[in-house]
């Protein structure tokens, strides 16, 4: 194990961009390293301009074999932080009066599909990512995925018997065409695992099923696509 990832409370951001992301979204970010400052300020420029001098300032530059130690692994960026992971208010978050869709994944298991599902739940400005079951939303894999995005907004494990105010949307096959709805901004939408779709429970508390308009023939959509899908429809038509 990395020395960073023995460090209580706190998260490894592996790379230019989960850096980059932490430090726009607020996070606690406690130490930034590089193999080399000058790539890192050279990144900066290009696809940073915002964050050059807290970078120039804030980074430390090492050597390969310490940052192998700290962090774990190599990168290609030759770029890491270490952040202090963030508590929300769960009677915020869950509360009736959100103005974007939060979104609640049923029993999630593929960990890259997870981080990416935040990835794009915080470019289209969903309240949350909510998560049941075992995985752990914030595990090393599932931060990758989202590239750092962890920090522009809520996400979390959700006990079995909690569910967020609002209209709980859940989409399945089955259902009412996505196309004729109209999604609440302080809606839940619900998606079941790729492999074994929703639970009876979240659709038993259901408030409407919806389907995503498909092709004949093509089986499913990738988790990510499908969460997408409904939040670009619900910025269509908020």
């Amino acid at each position: 194990m990395s020395t960073w990832a023995r460090t209580p409370g706190s998260v490894v951001l592996e790379g230019f961009h989960p850096v980059k992301h932490a430090l726009r979204f607020g996070a606690e970010v406690e130490q930034v390293v590089t193999t080399d400052l000058a790539d890192l300020l050279d990144l900066a420029t290009s696809h940073a301009p915002d964050l050059y001098d807290r970078l120039a300032v804030g980074a430390t530059q090492v050597d390969r074999a310490r940052f192998t130690e700290l962090v774990g692994r190599p990168h290609p960026t030759g770029t890491a932080g270490l952040a202090r992971r963030p508590h929300w208010d769960p009677a915020t978050v869950l509360g009736a009066d959100r103005t974007s869709p939060a979104v609640l994944l049923d029993h999630p298991r593929n960990l890259g599909n997870l981080g990416a599902v935040v990835r794009v739940a915080a470019g289209l400005g969903a309240a949350a990512v909510l998560s049941t079951g075992e995985v752990d939303p914030w595990h090393p894999t599932v931060l990758r995925g989202s590239a750092g995005l962890h920090f522009a907004l809520p996400v979390g494990r959700l006990a079995e018997a909690e569910s967020p105010a609002g209209t709980v949307i859940a989409f399945d096959a089955d259902g009412e065409d996505l196309r004729g709805a109209r999604i609440p901004d302080n809606a839940v939408l619900a998606f079941g695992s790729e492999r074994h779709g929703l639970s009876e429970r979240v659709r038993a508390r259901a408030d409407r099923v919806l389907s995503l308009p498909m092709r004949a023939q093509v089986s499913s959509y990738n988790l990510t696509t499908s969460v997408a899908m409904a939040l670009y429809h619900w910025t269509l038509t908020a």
